[in-house]
Formats: C-alpha cells, sequence, structure tokens
C-alpha cells in the first residue's frame, strides 16, 4: 500500500496472476487537517487516520486471499448485505485492539518493573528497568510473529514497499532489477515510531513522579497521546537529519527494528510493489489535474 496526499492504492496479487488494486480517495475533512498541522497533536491523528485506511485496504486484501476472481461475486454479495456492519464491526474491533495493545503494552512492564523495585528501587531506575521490559517485549512479539508463514509474506511486502520508495527517491527506473539493489529499511517506517514511542515514554515517564503502582499506572495511559505525539515529531525529525553526518546515526534504532519488521522480498512481491506506487502516482496526477479545471476530467 502507497499513500499520496489525495489517495491510498494497494495492489494485491490473484490466484489468475493478475495484478489487482484498490483506491481509497482521501477525505478532506478540515477539523483533522488543521489538527495535522499542529506539532504533538499531529502524530495522534495521523496513527488513527493511518489505522482506518490500513484496516480497509488489509480487509480488501485479505477477502480476496486465495480466492479466484471468477468468485469475486460472492465477496461482493457478502459485502453488501452486510456493509454496515461490517464497518461498524471493523472500527469497533479496531477501536478495541488498539486500546487493549496499549493498555497492556503500558501496564505490564509497569508491574514487571516493580516485582524488582527491591533490588532496583527509585524513580529513575524504575523508569530504566520499565522501559527495557517494554523494549523486550515489543522485540520478542515481533520476533515470534515472523514464524508465522502469513506474517512472514507481510513483512516481504513491506520490505518490497522500502525498497521501491528508496530507488523512487534516488531516481532510479522503477524495474524489478533496481528496486532490489536497494535497502529494505526506511526512515519514515511505522517500525521506527514504535521504538521512539518505547524510547521516548522513558524520558517522559522521568518527569512525572508517583507514589504507588496504580498512580504511576495511571500516569502512563494519560500520557500515551504526549509519547506518541513526541514520538512522532522525532521521527519526522531523524528523517530529515538522515543526510547529515553524525545527526542521521539518531535514526538507526527505529533501522535496527526494521530488519525484523522487513524481511527480503521475491521479484513478484517488488512487481507487485511497483504496480501499487505507479498507481498511485498515476492517480494523484489525475487527481490532481481534476482539481486545477474544478472537476473530474471526461
Amino acid at each position: 500500500m502507497f499513500a499520496g496526499k489525495r489517495i491510498t492504492v494497494s495492489a494485491i496479487r490473484r490466484k489468475n496472476n493478475a495484478i489487482e488494486y484498490y483506491e481509497e480517495r482521501k477525505v478532506n475533512r478540515p477539523v483533522l487537517q488543521k489538527l495535522k498541522k499542529i506539532p504533538f497533536v499531529r502524530g495522534t491523528v495521523a496513527l488513527i487516520e493511518a489505522t482506518s485506511v490500513g484496516n480497509k485496504h488489509l480487509n480488501y486484501a485479505s477477502d480476496r486471499l486465495d480466492v479466484h476472481p471468477d468468485d469475486d461475486g460472492e465477496i461482493e454479495s457478502a459485502e453488501k448485505t452486510s456493509k454496515m456492519a461490517m464497518i461498524f464491526g471493523v472500527a469497533a474491533v479496531g477501536v478495541f485492539a488498539f486500546l487493549f495493545g496499549n493498555v497492556l503494552f503500558t501496564a505490564i512492564p509497569v508491574f514487571i518493573a516493580e516485582l524488582f523495585s527491591p533490588i532496583f528501587p527509585g524513580h529513575v531506575a524504575q523508569n530504566l528497568l520499565e522501559g527495557f521490559f517494554k523494549f523486550l517485549i515489543l522485540v520478542g512479539y515481533i520476533y515470534l510473529i515472523t514464524f508465522m508463514p502469513l506474517i512472514k509474506r507481510v513483512f516481504q511486502y513491506h520490505g518490497a514497499e522500502h525498497k521501491v520508495i528508496n530507488a523512487y527517491e534516488a531516481g532510479k527506473p522503477l524495474t524489478v532489477e533496481n528496486v532490489q539493489e536497494h535497502s529494505r529499511l526506511h526512515y519514515r517506517c511505522g517500525s521506527s515510531f514504535m521504538l521512539f514511542t518505547v524510547i521516548i515514554g522513558v524520558m517522559i515517564y522521568l518527569l512525572v513522579p508517583f507514589d504507588n503502582i496504580i498512580e504511576r499506572v495511571v500516569h502512563r495511559l494519560l500520557l500515551i497521546p504526549v509519547v506518541l505525539g513526541v514520538s512522532y515529531e522525532v521521527l519526522q525529525g531523524t528523517n530529515k537529519l538522515r543526510n547529515i553526518p553524525v545527526l542521521k546515526w539518531l535514526g538507526l534504532p527505529g533501522l535496527w527494528l526494521q530488519l525484523l519488521t522487513t524481511k527480503q522480498p521475491k521479484d513478484d512481491q517488488v512487481e507487485v510493489s511497483i504496480a501499487s506506487f505507479e498507481k498511485m502516482l498515476e492517480r494523484e496526477k489525475t487527481l490532481e489535474d481534476e482539481e486545477k479545471v474544478g472537476g473530474p476530467i471526461v
């Protein structure tokens, strides 16, 4: 999946070997647009928006996984009859998963660190220990799911996306051979964002004292939007500094995590990613031209 200013596009390879596209036009919501211009707030808004759009693309792809195009009528019929239920169901599951995941990821390291409080007492030591366990949980979880064949395939496509972007930014023609020569790591990746939330969280939590474990957990949960907002700004900053000697090292921790969240893609996977990216560029150009003339081009 690739996102432009006006549209997001995914490409999938069907069982008949044809490449099919799913497009999601970005809706201009004035309130969100204003929020996305506010530093330290835009990170949370961008995350929610990306999750919403990403779920739609994933649902489209998963519904057609191992389904022959000749049988698409059954999929489309099911989607029509349960469209509203599907929308609310996906939204509810997405919100629940986001909240539940954040609560667990935030609270569990706190309780584990508290077990070591007799050995590592004090505000600073407990915060550092909490961050250490949060890091272990994050890396351990990602490492374990890489053994799942489907997740491994997703991570290969993730690597293919990065390769395409790196080749495009290097000004290279988007052929499979050229794309495969480039790195599967990229500074703007969401994997880097996850790691930054751990590092930034430790720094922010050091500024917030607590008297007991319950107060500590409550503080952590209330500070989630702050941690997300600051982490997003750091991610953007490391991307801007990536070509500056010495300062480019700031983004290395995120790149190291991508060694787990991306895998070396196969040529056919790179081909699909190139098709998706080129379709996104094509649709962006069409929509830009439509805006210039004040309506759809006939």
